[in-house]
């Protein structure tokens, strides 16, 4: 039998009463008495290449729900999941098609992005992972039962996008009243673009991904059903100031922060009310807040 020295078994049980600690920290706090919902963003991108199938099977794997992502279009108009406007980063693009720097993801092809690897630059196991398009993204997110926080990413290069992107999750069937109340919300930095998505379709949820003053809150309430700080400018006032507004939906705003990845975050931003929290990292957050991801 292996006698554990008694400052390991001290450091553990002290470890042990930290967590439950913060856990009752956060249930005491927490303005709606609710665990926050856990987003895995990019899918479950601490274990599996961002913004691919793997990444979102890996969040459903560790038992997550809501998973969020990048939309950007090609230079054929084809819908993609990519965080960065640039392939570079995440593909190997650079060997595939070297002198065509900067390596927008605009200036290619669908076709010729289906060629490139997108998981070997996060580890020899996801080698031959591609860059998903939107009607593929969107058939495992429905195969897993997940729920989808989706990003209009740089719309402003891509004009129309909000349109295009409305008709896709139409055809993919998420446009139905099940998936709109429940399953979906759309998001993006550029507020004009979010503006647009809601006089699309006014019954879609969206958010708008920063922190707007206070006095500029009622008009983002007009079209936003969320304010998605970084979650360095959530405060108690911020807070209160975003749940004090109702939305286009006649509901209080929610406010999700990103991006969190780790245990005494996750659990300052839960206590100060926060509805959602998104990170790289579902399952930290999930166990420094002693719930489950919904």
């Amino acid at each position: 039998m292996r006698i554990r020295p008694v400052a390991t078994v001290a450091a553990g049980a002290l470890m042990g009463l930290s967590a439950l600690a913060l856990s009752t920290t956060v249930a005491q706090a927490a303005p709606s008495g609710r665990t926050p919902v856990t987003v895995a963003h990019r899918g479950a991108s601490s274990y599996a290449p961002e913004n691919t199938l793997a990444s979102i099977d890996a969040a459903d794997r560790r038992g997550f729900e809501w998973v969020e992502n990048d939309v950007q279009r090609t230079k054929d108009g084809e819908l993609v999941i990519l965080h960065d406007n640039s392939l570079a980063r995440t593909t190997n693009v650079e060997q595939v098609f070297p002198g065509r720097s900067p390596w927008n993801v605009a200036d290619f092809t669908l076709k010729e992005i289906e060629k490139l690897d997108a998981g070997s630059w996060f580890g020899p196991k996801f080698r031959g992972e591609r860059v998903p398009t939107l009607e593929d993204y969107m058939d495992e997110v429905e195969n897993n039962d997940q729920s989808l926080l989706m990003e209009l990413k740089s719309p402003e290069l891509y004009p129309g996008i909000e349109r295009q992107t409305l008709a896709e999750l139409r055809r993919a069937g998420w446009l139905d009243k099940t998936h709109v109340k429940r399953h979906l919300i759309i998001q993006s930095f550029n507020a004009d673009a979010i503006k647009t998505v809601h006089r699309l379709r006014p019954d879609v949820k969206t958010g708008f991904l920063g922190n707007p003053s206070v006095a500029d809150l009622p008009k983002f309430a007009k079209y936003c059903d969320q304010i998605n700080p970084v979650h360095t400018a959530v405060t108690p006032e911020y807070v209160a100031a975003v749940h004090g507004l109702k939305g286009p939906h006649s509901r209080p705003l929610d406010l999700y922060t990103w991006t969190v990845d780790d245990p005494a975050t996750a659990v300052k931003v839960a206590a100060l009310g926060v509805d959602g929290i998104i990170t790289n990292k579902p399952d930290v957050v999930r166990d420094a807040l002693g719930g489950s991801d919904d």
